[in-house]
């Protein structure tokens, strides 16, 4: 099988594609709304685009890109056939190479770059495969973008569950619950995931950086009151333990955030230079570029500033529908939790919301927006 993937090395995923929009003063201000950036380089008659959006411009959407190639999902579709069915995003990097601006008409290449021998992690079994891309601007050389997601077969924990939160070819696209033991599953995405996380990255890159890659932190959103969603098989053992929740990644930009979570403590960092809050956790500041800070404790009152319910796909451990807020802390930072304690249809954007904490397992506690009283409907 390995032999038969490596040969995929090499092989053009698109050629001469063009990204569906130019550059664009609109776009940009969404991503720096949506990311919380006031950089001024974002602003103004010489505005330059946040490098971080470097893959943005390439994006095809729901509709696609007719000058993509199927060597990508031929490569796939091999791995699916010998069982490695199951997808997760685990990392890029990103080079930049110019700025940006509004106007800027882009144009990629992308190849599959590699594909791993067999690995062992602790979701499953199977292959890293990575993706490069060539971005150009106005026919010029302007960053590079590798992405790199495992194909796996899912491991059979002891109760008969199965490791991951996807399966049977679902891709798990912002997901990086459960670390690989592989130093090349490095946690890290930049997408929003079907199986309830979400992750921002920092979009405070300096202007012109010959080489940077986005950091991101992710905190865990699902069902509080979880369960199967999946009948056991016919002939399964009934006793059979429930399948876990993904497990948060944790690492040494948020392990401050989990530590106060134990302790029934919602921090948020504050920046030592210019006091600006933020949320979620990052290694330096997005206004003034500071990289001291310190923490303050959310004293957990919130309003839902948005919302989704979740209805598909489902997942092991999830059951859906379910509620996933955006809340509004009464310190004026944002972060994506469960709203509970009121049916998901009866959610308002609005809604008075309060903290608290609950215990999934034996193993993982979570922060939770619970819906004031009499405020549903």
């Amino acid at each position: 099988m390995y032999a038969r993937a490596k040969a995929y090395e090499g092989r053009a995923a698109a050629v001469e594609g063009v990204g569906k929009d130019l550059v664009n003063e609109p776009m940009i201000r969404h991503w720096c709304e949506a990311m919380g950036d006031t950089n001024p380089a974002y602003v103004g008659a010489d505005a330059i685009a946040p490098p971080t959006m470097l893959q943005a411009w390439t994006m095809g959407g729901l509709s696609g890109h007719g000058g993509r190639s199927k060597v990508h999902d031929e490569l796939l579709g091999l791995l699916d056939a010998a069982g490695y069915t199951s997808v997760v995003a685990t990392d890029c990097e990103q080079e930049y190479l110019r700025p940006l601006r509004p106007g800027d008409k882009i144009t990629f290449d992308s190849l599959i770059e590699s594909v791993s021998e067999r690995k062992t992690t602790k979701l499953g079994t199977g292959y890293f495969v990575t993706t490069r891309m060539e971005v150009r601007a106005g026919g010029e050389p302007a960053g590079t973008h590798r992405f790199r997601i495992l194909k796996y077969m899912p491991a059979v924990r002891r109760g008969g569950g199965t490791g991951g939160a996807a399966a049977s070819g679902a891709v798990a696209a912002g997901s990086t619950a459960g670390v690989a033991d592989s130093a090349e599953a490095a946690a890290g995405t930049g997408k929003a995931g079907a199986a309830g996380f979400q992750a921002e990255g920092s979009a405070a890159a300096a202007a012109g950086s010959k080489a940077a890659a986005a950091t991101v932190a992710v905190a865990p959103v699902a069902p509080v009151a979880s369960k199967a969603s999946v009948a056991p098989a016919a002939g399964a053992d009934a006793t059979a333990a429930p399948p876990r929740r993904p497990r948060p990644v944790v690492n040494r930009d948020n392990a401050g955030f989990w530590e106060g979570v134990s302790r029934h403590r919602l921090l948020i960092q504050r920046c030592d230079g210019c006091k600006t809050l933020r949320f979620p956790w990052l290694p330096g500041c997005n206004a003034c570029g500071c990289l001291e800070w310190d923490t303050v404790e959310a004293g957990g009152e919130g309003t839902v500033y948005s919302y989704v319910v979740m209805h598909h796909p489902p997942f092991p451990a999830f059951d859906p529908p379910y509620a996933v807020g955006l809340i509004e802390l009464a310190e004026g930072v944002r972060m994506i939790s469960n709203v509970v304690g009121v049916p998901h249809d009866r959610v308002r954007i609005g809604m008075p919301v309060r903290l608290e904490f609950e215990r999934v397992d034996e193993e993982l506690e979570l922060p939770v927006f619970r819906a004031v009283e009499g405020s549903g409907g």
